[in-house]
């Protein structure tokens, strides 16, 4: 199917175009969305927060993740070309601001698989399948072959690559599900223990604690539009996808979470083994098959966090390719997708590269600590992602106003009215959720509650921001570096066509 838009530099112009193959379909869309989406790190993450985590859980659901995924069905389905948020902050801010925001978009994946999900899986791996230690040859091994693997897999051909990205968001799923009906059975034979000092009355405390966490559970659901012109039809298939792969996710994060809570008291829930030991509890109910049944979980679990990592490289290198090819970040070589495999290759390896160097810095920082170390790096990874929302948003809603003409196959109910209240609903989230991930602490003490920040993060206020503001401004530098270069590389283009037209 051609796009109906004739704002974009057209497909047969561009120099990848001819490497990009349509192997996308409905179904795939919503696999993919899925895979990359729901986050086993994050949900014993949100369970820490005890009953409420389940009551805020499903108020941001209702009045974040509704109106989020109204504005991308819409956007996406009008804007389809490849390389998706990228090609819409370029259509609405232009190029500079587009490739700064993919940059904040892109790195926080290699930062999220080199940092919590290299962490849990091997904390997993170590302690229920096979013994790693912490910093031995094992566990140094362990977390290069994760990260290379899940490189790999976005190397691969879409047309391969993206079923293991299904067989992933099929295994996450099942996994999540089993655990939750076990744990009813648990429940039902051994009593809710975890209920009796558990409150789910909202708190202003847990309201700002666990808004970073659920926002970044959440956003991601147009991430499979960096490959829209990989998609058979993502004019018609983007909405479907998005509503049920949304739909999907808000069950695996409330009933897992609500699982978990009700068979283990909140006080004992840590984020980087909740799943995991929640499982290991509710498992007892199988008598001898336990064992084996928790190692294969536990393999499943490693597998669901590798394709996800896999997935989120899938579409984030798309979109940092298209701003390098575009002309917009550093050489449009970056930016080659190979011809045959139809990926971009040379984006795939630098974000390997970025995850093996951020997951050497983070076990070096960590000094051994894996559960604060984890804490600290998804912050990191929450902070980057959400900043590319503060502009990406924005973007949407200049496209509705300035582009009335582009063709909407779907549209948000009520029309622009419609538009903009869910771009001002969303916003407000992301802004809040935005300031409590890198300066944590600051709202709380602004609404007097008490905060003793290293009893919360495991480490000082200092090492902490020197660690996540550190982090943005190293980006922001670089990426004015990458403008200016790609700026440079372009006049130096121009100034060569003309003269070789004179």
């Amino acid at each position: 199917m051609s796009s109906n838009v004739s704002t974009t530099e057209p497909r047969a112009s561009r120099p990848e175009a001819g490497a990009l193959q349509r192997s996308l379909k409905r179904f795939d869309i919503t696999a993919m969305a899925i895979a990359a989406v729901i986050s086993f790190d994050t949900v014993g993450q949100i369970a820490t927060g005890g009953g409420e985590a389940a009551t805020w859980t499903a108020a941001i659901a209702v009045f974040f993740l509704v109106p989020y995924a109204l504005l991308f069905a819409e956007t996406g389905a009008a804007f389809p070309q490849e390389g998706g948020p990228y090609v819409w902050v370029k259509l609405a801010l232009g190029r500079p601001a587009a490739a700064l925001t993919t940059l904040m978009y892109w790195v926080t994946n290699p930062i999220w698989l080199g940092g919590s999900l290299v962490f849990l899986a091997a904390q997993t791996w170590d302690g229920f399948v096979f013994h790693l230690g912490s910093g031995t040859v094992a566990d140094y091994t362990f977390k290069l072959l994760f990260v290379w693997i899940a490189i790999l897999t976005a190397v691969v051909s879409l047309r391969r690559g993206k079923w293991i990205t299904t067989a992933g968001a099929a295994m996450k799923v099942l996994a999540l599900a089993a655990f939750t009906l076990t744990a009813m059975l648990y429940g039902v034979r051994h009593g809710f223990h975890g209920l009796t000092d558990t409150s789910f009355t909202p708190t202003t405390a847990g309201f700002l604690a666990l808004v970073p966490i659920l926002l970044f559970a959440y956003v991601g659901f147009e991430a499979p539009n960096a490959a829209g012109e990989e998609m058979h039809d993502p004019q018609r298939d983007v909405p479907a996808a998005l509503g049920r792969s949304a739909a999907v996710a808000a069950c695996c994060y409330l009933l897992p979470v609500l699982a978990l809570l009700a068979v283990v008291p909140a006080h004992q829930v840590t984020g980087i083994g909740g799943f995991m030991e929640g499982a290991r509890l509710v498992f007892g109910v199988y008598g001898g098959a336990a064992g084996p049944l928790l190692k294969t979980t536990a393999v499943m679990f490693v597998f669901a966090l590798l394709t996800q990592g896999s997935a989120w490289m899938i579409v984030s290198d798309r979109m940092q390719a298209m701003a390098a090819a575009d002309g917009g970040f550093f050489t449009r070589a970056l930016g080659t997708f190979h011809p045959r495999l139809g990926t971009p290759v040379r984006t795939n390896l630098l974000s390997g590269a970025v995850a093996t160097v951020f997951m050497l810095a983070a076990m070096r920082f960590a000094n051994g600590d894996a559960a604060d170390v984890f804490a600290v790096v998804l912050t990191v990874a929450v902070t980057t992602l959400l900043l590319s929302y503060l502009v990406v948003i924005p973007a949407l809603v200049l496209l509705r106003i300035r582009r009335p003409d582009v063709p909407r196959p779907y549209r948000v109910p009520f029309g622009t009215r419609g538009f903009l209240l869910c771009g001002a609903l969303v916003y407000a989230w992301i802004l809040i959720g935005s300031w409590s991930a890198l300066f944590p602490g600051v709202l709380e003490q602004l609404f007097g509650i008490d905060y003793v920040f290293h009893d919360v993060w495991g480490v000082s206020r200092t090492s902490f921001e020197a660690f996540t503001l550190g982090t943005v401004v190293a980006l922001l530098i670089v990426g004015a570096i990458g403008v200016a270069v790609a700026r440079r590389e372009n006049t130096a283009r121009a100034a060569g066509g003309e003269a070789g037209t004179s």
